[in-house]
């Protein structure tokens, strides 16, 4: 395995600490080295979040990534617009569709447009879960650790009173993995 290097942004609420946390606790569990930086406003809920993860077989020198990003995985347009530019040549945005598109046209990233928060509504009743359909597709997209391992981190990050959310959590993963899968 390389180094892979992800920014997880959005707004408070979305779930955006918690998508990079299972990443994180993911690699953790495969034995790689793991760094998990979260960053948010002190209004938190409706106010910017994001954190950096970065998995690799070396150690981390720094947890922040200022560039070459493998992935930026963008919740909403403003987080777009911010970490965009972070990304490599040849890394992957990962848009949910339903609020974000890219405004300029660059030909040097991958772009996987997913609509998270129509997917998880029209299966969930609500959009809480639009960050776990992201999760599945940037597994899909770059796999920076392994699926099972992501089975496993649910397991540890939804445990105790929290169980009961691992069988929705587990569903809209399996359908970002695959919408990420069908639409290469």
């Amino acid at each position: 395995m390389n180094t892979q290097r992800i920014c997880c942004a959005g707004f408070g609420g979305q779930g955006t600490l918690s998508m990079g946390k299972i990443l994180a606790y993911a690699g953790m569990l495969e034995g790689h080295e793991v760094s998990w930086c979260p960053s948010y406003g002190p209004e938190m809920r409706g106010g910017t979040a994001n954190c950096h993860v970065i998995v690799s077989d070396e150690p981390i020198g720094s947890p922040v990534i200022t560039r070459d990003a493998n992935c930026v995985i963008a919740m909403n347009q403003p987080s777009l617009d911010k970490f965009v530019d972070i990304l490599a040549k040849g890394g992957t945005l990962i848009a949910n569709a339903d609020l974000a598109a890219l405004k300029e046209d660059r030909d040097d990233i991958q772009v996987l447009n997913v609509p998270a928060n129509t997917m998880a509504s029209q299966e969930f009743g609500s959009a809480k879960l639009a960050n776990i359909i992201l999760l599945g597709a940037v597994i899909q997209a770059i796999s920076p650790v392994k699926v099972e391992s992501v089975d496993d981190a649910f397991t540890h990050v939804f445990g105790g009173s929290k169980a009961k959310f691992i069988p929705d959590n587990k569903k809209a993963f399996e359908m970002g993995f695959a919408f990420a899968k069908n639409n290469k």
